[in-house]
């Protein structure tokens, strides 16, 4: 049976950790409040009356300077239609493209905006005036798809109307192949990623290198050569683009010799999770988009091809996701959609701070997932779990291997062994009442708080400061994993196949062993002349 620790040791060729996706937001600070809007129009712009009309001129020459831009340079604008994916057009045109860096192409789709809207008011003396305030509003946005000589292709997207926010999105994969091609270094690619690399310790050093700086002087650079929303007055006035981290993705590839061996991790992956915990869902994904129109109908078979397991641990706003990447690769992906989610500004100068925790996190993941293939312990520690003992001057009743409540509890931890902000007394009872029958008494709270004091006493979890919340210690989570494979794979399976009850079946190794030991022992007991 292929085991997760030694398919990663010996079968992986290349592996390779970098950030690849940033989606960045770009706002004028001066700009994102009403009291500032209306000083931007009077007080700056010197205009007597803070009125929308003035937001709609600003659109237009926007707009204006948008199709002279693109008709100077030859540069297509293309309307995105709706439901259709803007990375397959981006694709298609840029292998079109013949430049070695330039604008390929400006795409335009109405989307969803939080703009400014205006509500008309009088003021002393029957003085028209207006009020200005947030609001989501659907309007024209701007995307100028780029191929750069650093960072390869991305995109930079307008919107039309005030306060004429900014999304920028490059690939860190990206940059590296450029940086590679730059210097001369051969390499094979696994479409945002790499499959081999004639220097794979300078890959990870230029992949280590991408820093905010390298982030901020592309978006200034070509700031500076796109159509800009405001005018060279305001600008040198302080309304200048700030840019801040919308989501950020920290990959983590391995690359096999062979994909067998990355469908037989993938098949364990989806083997531990079925049984351990019992997982509210198994989600496969086909590889083909099925809509009602979609021909043919589907039917529940064995799986062999054509779908992509893919393993997601939610948290917040973000998720650490596993998935096997054009057949050849298993990519360990954290995707923060919110700095704010462990702890982080979004300011842009912690992409370094966001790219360490990213890089903690996916080996963290695959830390425990080779542990749960080599989670044995020691007979010092079984015994300290099962026998009662004494924890600071407190009693510790022992968590009897075999017993169905504690089995049912420690099967239930296997399911928050990835959980990064621990669970509560609710969350484990809730997941240890679905896996044990207590009988005519439900399986109440006070029974699991029980349960929860003989857990921690024992050294297998532990309570986060200053919250009702528990995390698992590294015994625990070895422990939770021997004890629950050891009695759900071989204990409970084992003596099923032993029941003396069933009709002998001489392909079942296992069973027909037994009997054979059986039969044997039997006979030693009567040539000792003691039987009964």
């Amino acid at each position: 049976m292929p085991n997760i620790d030694s398919i990663l040791r010996d079968h992986v060729t290349l592996q390779v950790e970098s950030i690849d996706r940033i989606y960045l937001n770009g706002y004028l600070p001066g700009l994102q409040r009403s009291g500032q809007l209306v000083y931007f129009l009077t007080t700056h712009r010197k205009n007597p009356i803070p009125s929308p009309a003035l937001l709609g001129q600003i659109t237009r020459r926007f707009v204006e300077a948008i199709h002279a831009f693109a008709e100077r340079a030859g540069i297509p604008i293309v309307e995105f239609k709706p439901g259709e994916r803007k990375d397959d057009v981006a694709k298609a045109r840029l292998a079109r493209f013949r430049g070695k860096e330039g604008v390929v192409f400006i795409g335009v789709a109405q989307e969803a905006d939080r703009a400014f809207r205006s509500v008309k008011k009088r003021g002393r003396g029957g003085r028209v005036d207006f009020d200005f305030y947030r609001a989501k509003v659907f309007v024209n946005h701007y995307y100028f798809y780029i191929l750069d000589r650093d960072f390869g292709p991305g995109f930079i997207k307008f919107s039309s109307y005030a306060p004429f926010a900014v999304r920028v999105c490059l690939n860190g994969h990206e940059w590296a192949k450029c940086q590679l091609a730059n210097r001369g270094i051969g390499f094979e690619a696994l479409d945002n990623g790499f499959l081999s690399c004639a220097e794979p310790a300078t890959l990870q050093r230029l992949c280590d290198e991408l820093c905010a700086k390298d982030v901020e002087k592309f978006f200034r650079r070509w700031l500076a050569r796109l159509p800009h929303p405001l005018s060279r007055q305001d600008r040198a006035a302080g309304y200048r683009y700030q840019l801040s981290i919308w989501q950020m993705e920290m990959s983590l590839t391995h690359v096999f010799d062979r994909p067998l061996h990355g469908r037989q991790l993938f098949e364990e992956l989806l083997r531990e999770n079925l049984d351990l915990g019992r997982p509210d869902r198994i989600q496969i994904l086909f590889g083909r988009r099925v809509q009602r129109n979609t021909p043919s109908s589907f039917r529940t078979r064995v799986v062999q091809y054509g779908v992509l397991p893919k393993l997601s641990v939610e948290y917040k706003h973000s998720r650490l996701k596993q998935y096997f990447k054009e057949g050849r690769a298993l990519r360990t992906e954290t995707v923060i959609n919110n700095p704010y989610d462990v702890g982080c500004r979004r300011a842009l100068s912690n992409l370094g701070y966001l790219r360490t925790i990213g890089r903690n996190i996916n080996h963290r993941l695959l830390a425990l997932e080779r542990t749960s293939h080599n989670c044995i312990i020691s007979s010092r520690t079984f015994q300290s779990v099962v026998l009662p003992s004494d924890a600071d001057g407190q009693h510790a009743p022992g968590l009897r291997f075999g017993d169905p409540r504690v089995m049912a509890a420690l099967a239930a931890l296997c399911l928050f062994l990835p959980t990064p902000d621990g669970f509560t007394n609710r969350m484990l009872r809730e997941r240890v009442a679905a896996l044990h029958d207590p009988g005519p008494k439900p399986y109440s709270a006070g029974r699991m708080t029980y349960d929860l004091r003989r857990l921690r006493l024992k050294g297998l979890i532990q309570r986060l400061p200053a919250k009702h919340r528990y995390v698992l210690t590294p015994v625990g989570r070895r422990v939770a994993l021997f004890f629950s494979k050891t009695y759900a794979r071989i204990l409970r399976p084992g003596l099923a196949r032993l029941d003396p009850n069933l009709a002998p079946n001489p392909a079942d190794l296992l069973a027909d062993a037994w009997r054979r030991l059986d039969v044997a022992v039997d006979r030693l007991i009567q040539e000792a002349n003691i039987a009964a």
